[in-house]
């Protein structure tokens, strides 16, 4: 690849959910590699949301295009509200700007979705099985590919990062006052099945965040980046390109 190709191209930062890393973005990170570059944010070594936002904002070019799912989300609007001069572009993918609204559980023992469908914590490391039940469109639970790569991950990410991710989870702030601030580009996307960040969760930041586009994927759960690769690359593509 040229220089010139090289200095063209817009960076852009990819924030995972909980126990996920680059694997989650596999697809996009192939596929956006001609107009950005590419790098993924590491949320594996704070326990907040804010330690998470500054460790990110101290690691990464002084402007850069901003994506985050799920946990990455949190830490996207934290992100926005610390430096939005330095996010030239935000997208927000199966997450939401409210505060964590569950009554029970621990970090230890996370409970999935409360009554009310909100948003809530992955189950524990090993769980690989419920995990994916949680977090993709029923008809693929059967997909031995996808087990294995939400599996790895697990592994990967370990259970003393989770535990961390998890406090981050559970004390992350209100964002929803800070929404109509926010002026650059803006995507929202997640899958119309997804049980954790559900479309009306999505709507209602599309409704408080000016010009924000809104893309609801079919078939899809709450791992967008690896249920519907082509679809969340696609929509990437076209945000960083408007």
């Amino acid at each position: 690849m040229s220089i010139a190709l090289r200095w063209r191209r817009q960076p852009l930062v990819l924030l995972s959910g909980a126990l996920c890393d680059a694997a989650l973005w596999r697809h996009q990170i192939a596929g956006l590699s001609d107009i950005a570059d590419v790098r993924v944010g590491d949320l594996t070594r704070d326990d907040s949301v804010g330690s998470m936002a500054a460790r990110v904002l101290a690691s990464q070019p002084k402007h850069f295009a901003l994506a985050g799912i799920s946990l990455g989300g949190y830490v996207a609007l934290e992100i926005m509200r610390r430096a939005p001069e330095r996010v030239t572009r935000l997208a927000l993918l199966d997450t939401t700007a409210r505060p964590d609204e569950q009554s029970e559980g621990t970090a230890e023992e996370p409970q999935g979705t409360d009554t009310a469908g909100r948003p809530a914590s992955p189950p524990a490391l090993g769980q690989v099985g419920l995990f994916t039940t949680l977090l993709v469109h029923p008809k693929r639970l059967a997909d031995r590919r996808l087990s294995t790569i939400l599996g790895a991950m697990a592994e990967r990410v370990g259970r003393k990062a989770f535990q961390r991710q998890q406090r981050a989870v559970r004390a992350r702030p209100d964002s929803r006052a800070g929404l109509a601030a926010i002026a650059c580009p803006t995507l929202l996307l997640c899958g119309r099945q997804d049980p954790l960040a559900p479309p009306a969760l999505h709507e209602e930041m599309a409704a408080a965040i000016p010009g924000a586009e809104l893309v609801v994927v079919e078939d899809c759960g709450h791992l967008s980046p690896l249920e519907q690769p082509e679809a969340v690359t696609a929509a990437l593509r076209g945000w960083l390109q408007r």
